[in-house]
């Protein structure tokens, strides 16, 4: 038993949580997402993987409501998330003019369709760099 634990905490100790880059979809669900000043956006509730090409496509930023209640989603170009280690939390730069604009868009539909590709048009006024497929 004391060897089996041992051999643990060595394989612990050389692998510390920042030494690879890899990271479980789970552990990201439920992530902050934040400003540079720090100021909370809302935490990534799912994150979107076109099935063919394997590419993150988009992240799905939930924020508002209370206790689930009026809750919102906002589909976020994966490439506009950067981890930020201090904070422990994506940081997203986004004017408010921006996000409010996006945050309109949206909010026309009642439902959020977790795979339907038409969100993606909505992340244009979020997006300053090409989408994933046009690449």
């Amino acid at each position: 038993m004391e060897e089996q634990t041992t051999q643990q905490t060595r394989q612990t100790q050389r692998i510390s949580p920042e030494a690879h880059s890899l990271i479980a979809s789970d552990r990201v669900e439920g992530t902050p997402v934040r400003r540079s000043s720090g100021e909370k956006i809302g935490s990534i509730q799912r994150i979107m993987i076109d099935k063919l090409s394997g590419t993150v496509a988009y992240a799905v930023l939930s924020f508002g409501g209370f206790l689930g209640m009026g809750q919102k989603h906002l589909p976020v170009p994966w490439s506009r998330l950067i981890y930020d280690r201090v904070q422990q939390a994506y940081r997203l730069d986004v004017t408010d003019n921006d996000l409010l604009k996006a945050i309109a868009a949206y909010e026309a539909d009642q439902e959020f369709d977790w795979g339907d590709r038409r969100l993606e048009a909505i992340m244009k006024g979020l997006a300053k760099s090409p989408h994933y497929w046009d690449v």
